[in-house]
């Protein structure tokens, strides 16, 4: 296990820096009207004065509009655009068609509850809603987002029981070269002047998300206030930091993820920023249990494969190891490779090693398969789940309300 010393105090306050990259997510998402009403437009000017005969934003239409019946109305501006398309997370793009009153709209069939990620595609143009302030942000790909909610609701649905606190830390990074940011997550009646302590998560986003994603996206918070309350998972911290060691990985203009050479030193960095800059910030400020029995790692995707190697390859550190949809630099056979250590000895160590896919995933099914295969080979214990779905939130969000109620329970 690496060294491990204290990393910078972070700050609290919103007044921080941020890595330019996660700036460009977070201006994206609030650029998009502008984009919109320069697309629709063609000129501020014409947009100015459209504005100006609107009596107040009240007049604003609301959007998207949820159905009872699980149907979603969206409206858009038309302005001066000639093509508006829907295109919603797994339906096939929708066109759109001018209503009476001079929007853009378009009605889907009764969908299952879920949150669905969606953009408009204006004159072949993609852009967000602007009508719409729930943002997936994204490096590469930010979406509008939109909640068809259950009855009874979803374990990921807001409901009036005791909730949380999400707190959301800067620092700087000396290995990363660059400011970072994490999200803490500490349960119902957490008192940071108590002494009782608690377990730790480490809960890592997938491949171009930003730290936020977990919470903002996978409503993990709100799952875990929902499960806590119905006395289904222990009370535990929950640390969700951004998790590039190295930025070119998520690189726009270089080979990015398909370079080995710059995967492996990400995940090389990462593993460093773990051990000496997040773990250290989180014990210097947070009441957590020390130890791998007290001690979680899990992830999706890109996630998925950090919190596979980091925590196999250090199991004096975790005891509780989850990957969803992992990638982990190899679709495999050569794991050996990835964890060179690991061997049968190691099950008295590990409390639960958890891998879960989706059973349609487009990404890493042969991958995850051939890991199961590798693990078995070498009579490592493990629980393997295959959960119905592809490479998409609505399969971790089902895999985080099944191995959360499991972790830290001996």
């Amino acid at each position: 296990m690496p060294k491990q010393h204290l990393a910078p105090a972070p700050q609290r306050v919103s007044t921080g820096s941020i890595s330019r990259r996660q700036f460009s997510a977070t201006t994206l998402a609030a650029s998009a009207a502008y984009a919109l009403r320069m697309i629709a437009t063609g000129n501020t000017a014409a947009y100015a004065a459209r504005a100006a005969t609107a009596k107040s934003w009240n007049q604003l239409p609301v959007c998207p509009r949820v159905h009872a019946d699980g149907r979603i109305t969206f409206l858009l501006p038309v302005g001066k655009s000639k093509k508006a398309v829907l295109t919603l997370g797994g339906q096939k793009p929708m066109a759109m068609a001018i209503n009476a009153d001079g929007y853009w709209h378009v009605t889907t069939g009764p969908l299952p509850p879920e949150i669905y990620s969606y953009a408009f595609e204006i004159d072949g143009v993609r852009i967000l809603d602007p009508l719409n302030p729930w943002v997936k942000k994204n490096l590469f790909y930010p979406s509008s987002l939109v909640l068809v909610p259950a009855s009874p609701p979803a374990p990921w649905q807001t409901t009036h029981v005791p909730h949380g606190t999400v707190t959301e830390h800067f620092y700087h990074s000396p290995i990363a070269a660059d400011n970072r940011n994490l999200f803490v997550y500490t349960p119902p009646n957490y008192n940071p002047l108590a002494t009782q302590q608690y377990p730790v998560l480490y809960l890592l986003h997938g491949y171009s998300d930003v730290a936020s994603a977990w919470t903002a996206t996978g409503r993990a918070n709100i799952m875990l206030d929902n499960l806590i309350a119905a006395k289904k998972a222990n009370p535990m911290i929950v640390v969700m930091p951004l998790g590039y060691g190295d930025d070119g990985v998520v690189s726009r203009t270089g080979p990015g993820l398909g370079d080995k050479r710059i995967f492996s030193r990400n995940m090389h960095n990462f593993q460093d920023q773990m051990f000496t800059e997040i773990m250290p910030l989180v014990a210097q400020h947070y009441q957590i249990k020390s130890g791998p029995a007290h001690t979680a790692i899990a992830g999706l995707s890109m996630g998925g494969g950090e919190a596979l190697v980091v925590g196999l390859n250090n199991l004096n550190s975790f005891g509780w190891v989850c990957g969803l949809s992992s990638y982990c630099g190899t679709n495999g056979p050569d794991f050996s490779r990835v964890f060179p250590h690991l061997t049968s000895k190691d099950n008295a160590r590990i409390n639960m090693l958890w891998i879960a896919c989706g059973k349609r995933d487009p990404i890493v099914l042969k991958g995850n398969r051939n890991l199961n295969a590798w693990l078995t080979a070498r009579d490592i214990h493990f629980k393997s789940i295959w959960t119905p779905g592809g490479h998409q939130w609505r399969v971790w969000r089902n895999n985080f309300i099944h191995f959360a109620p499991l972790l830290f329970k001996m």
